[in-house]
């Protein structure tokens, strides 16, 4: 038996806790020492207080964890328990890790008022071959799964590829239901199959820049881009494109090794 001071060190709980878990009878010590009143436990009741602590994780009230601990969950129960919490707990993560990426590009686009933080240039640019797939999307970032589909369906064919291309097709920001476009742009025309398209993009005049950074501060890209639009009187004319010049896979948002340039085809209003 371990005495209730071991069984703390070895469990990272306190004393005071499993003095309170003891009495509330959510975990009972194995032994009180009827002469001075210590507690002793064994070892195997780790597998207990781990139950207990997980379920207190999930937001369980003691009295709660109590009632499933006389019901006996068991080991793969919990793990199934645990795994679905660890998903929860990793994609709140990702979105309080988003939410502050979105935070910390507006201060600095607050910061940039006033001034042009990006070259842009206008440029004329030719007709272009792109193997790709049109798919409405549940969000921007989740673009990347089209790029699978045009790679397994192009097969050998995949050596006449460039760098990753995606339109926007919406004339407006969208929060879901994205009208998407991704492909490769191509050396020269291939076979089209299995639901990707093989076309030619339009020639057409573009307001471009170059964004050297993660893709969680594109907004400062387009930010400089489309208020030099506005400032010399032009008007988008066309779905945005983003060249993915250079990229590491696996694919991250916040990867600021990237190179992407964004193109905006645009023309004077008539």
């Amino acid at each position: 038996m371990l005495k209730i001071g071991d069984f703390s060190a070895l469990s990272q709980i306190s004393v005071k806790t499993l003095r309170y878990y003891d009495e509330t009878g959510l975990l009972r010590s194995a032994h009180i020492d009827p002469e001075n009143g210590y507690r002793y436990y064994l070892a195997g009741q780790l597998s207990d207080l781990h139950r207990i602590l997980a379920l207190k994780d999930f937001g369980f009230s003691l009295e709660q964890i109590a009632q499933a601990m006389q019901a006996g969950i068991t080991a793969e129960q919990m793990r199934g328990m645990l795994l679905l919490r660890q998903a929860e707990q990793r994609k709140r993560l990702e979105d309080e890790t988003d939410r502050l990426n979105r935070l910390n590009s507006r201060i600095r686009l607050i910061e940039q008022e006033g001034r042009m933080a990006y070259d842009v240039v206008l440029k004329s640019v030719p007709k272009q071959w792109i193997a790709s797939v049109r798919e409405t999307i549940p969000a921007y970032n989740t673009v990347g799964n089209l790029y699978g589909k045009v790679s397994a369906a192009l097969g050998p064919s995949m050596s006449a590829c460039q760098f990753g291309v995606a339109l926007w097709h919406d004339p407006e920001f969208k929060e879901n239901d994205v009208d998407a476009e991704a492909g490769f742009y191509l050396k020269q025309k291939v076979p089209a199959g299995n639901g990707v398209s093989v076309h030619e993009l339009p020639e057409a005049t573009m307001a471009t820049t170059i964004h050297n950074g993660s893709y969680q501060r594109l907004p400062e890209a387009y930010d400089s881009l489309l208020r030099w639009v506005a400032e010399n009187g032009y008007q988008v004319a066309g779905p945005i494109r983003e060249l993915y010049l250079k990229i590491s896979m696996p694919v991250r948002q916040d990867d600021e090794s990237y190179v992407t340039e964004i193109q905006v085809p645009v023309s004077k209003p008539a």
